[in-house]
């Protein structure tokens, strides 16, 4: 494959030099007492960006396996779980508690959409036996920010557990674990932290503690009991690499200062949307105050062909972004601007998009798409 591309797809995400340079580090014993150190360090570094004091377990292996140890650790068979579905990721939570023989009640809202609050309340008021309750922060297939602060005071009023997706936005918005009432929060090294895919991170609350401690798990890998009771907070190999890369990625956003990470995403998420509106674009979200901090979605305009589009942004330009999933193939378009992203590459890719879409017959004058980029 050709080197010279420019990815921005909502993750994997472009990694910085100073981390491969990390990574590319001796491989350390990983039961040595200086790997052990390092990888323990992590750990506790991470409850800065998760913003808790609560218990925080690097893994080995993408998001999707946080997920996975959230559910698997904390529910049996038959256990009712509200999942609460507006994207192709909420929808995976929902797979994974069937996947674990769990009883779904299912709060599902068109993509694109919000989330009605009063919905989450009238559910858990109507069968208190919900053991737990699953959501995503930024649901990256459709762009939208979902309100988690506002469900976890209704979710923290009752015995249910406030299981949260924060893959997305980890790093990249703002995610107060322990102020909003996560119990559990899974989150992945390719996006907003910037590292390349394999490592995931799970944040674990005393609440789920109580629950994981009375349950009895049917996961191996992912047993949450076995993270605990290490002493190497890993029970397994440790992905060693992927810590060298960590440690670099931590401070780098050290260096930064978290909130000007936070506000570089912002920055740029507010800039990506004016460019497209500027091409005359409409965004996917509904409401465009839960615009995602970390991925930008826009609708492709009628009688242009979403997936040419992608299409020949890659092929001619270099420049990678995401389509839409499921049901939205071919409808919108994806821009990820996460971790080591600038408005440099912000620039180009909305530039590139413009001549692409005049490509394909768009109407469309190419001067004005620099003026809200530079503004920023």
């Amino acid at each position: 494959m050709n080197e010279d591309f420019l990815l921005m797809i909502p993750g994997p995400i472009p990694v910085h030099p100073r981390i491969f340079r990390a990574m590319s580090m001796k491989i350390m014993p990983h039961r040595g007492e200086e790997f052990n150190k390092l990888f323990m360090e992590q750990s506790e570094r991470m409850k800065k960006i998760f913003k808790t004091k609560n218990d925080v377990f690097l893994m080995a292996g993408s998001g999707t396996a946080a997920m996975d140890a959230a559910i698997a650790n904390i529910i049996q068979p038959g256990d009712k779980v509200l999942c609460i579905t507006s994207g192709k990721f909420g929808e995976r939570f929902r797979d994974i508690v069937k996947a674990y023989k769990g009883t779904v009640v299912e709060l599902k809202y068109e993509w694109g959409s919000s989330i009605n609050i009063e919905d989450v309340k009238k559910a858990l008021e109507k069968d208190p036996s919900i053991k737990a309750v699953t959501m995503v922060h930024n649901e990256t297939s459709t762009g939208v920010r979902n309100p988690v602060a506002e469900i976890g005071k209704i979710v923290r009023s009752t015995k249910a557990l406030l299981v949260v997706d924060t893959i997305s936005s980890l790093g990249g918005d703002n995610i107060e674990v322990d102020n909003w009432g996560i119990d559990l929060c899974a989150s992945g090294s390719q996006k907003c932290i910037g590292l390349p895919p394999g490592m995931c991170f799970i944040s674990v609350s005393q609440r789920a503690w109580d629950v994981i401690e009375k349950t009895d798990g049917t996961c191996y890998y992912l047993n949450l009991k076995k993270y605990k009771n290490n002493k190497y907070k890993a029970p397994y190999t440790q992905p060693v690499s992927m810590t060298y890369g960590l440690k670099e990625a931590l401070d780098i956003i050290d260096e930064y200062g978290l909130e000007n990470w936070i506000k570089k995403h912002e920055k740029l998420a507010k800039a990506t949307r004016e460019a497209a509106k500027t091409l005359g674009l409409k965004l996917f979200p509904q409401d465009e105050t839960t615009c995602s901090n970390t991925v930008t979605s826009i609708k492709v305009p009628e009688g242009i062909d979403g997936q040419e589009l992608v299409k020949l942004m890659r092929e001619n330009h270099g420049i990678i972004i995401a389509g839409g999933q499921d049901h939205l193939k071919g409808k919108i378009i994806r821009i990820g601007h996460m971790g080591s992203i600038t408005k440099k590459e912000i620039i180009v890719t909305m530039a590139c998009l413009q001549m692409t879409l005049k490509d394909l017959g768009y109407k469309t004058e190419l001067a004005p798409i620099l003026n809200p980029i530079s503004k920023i």
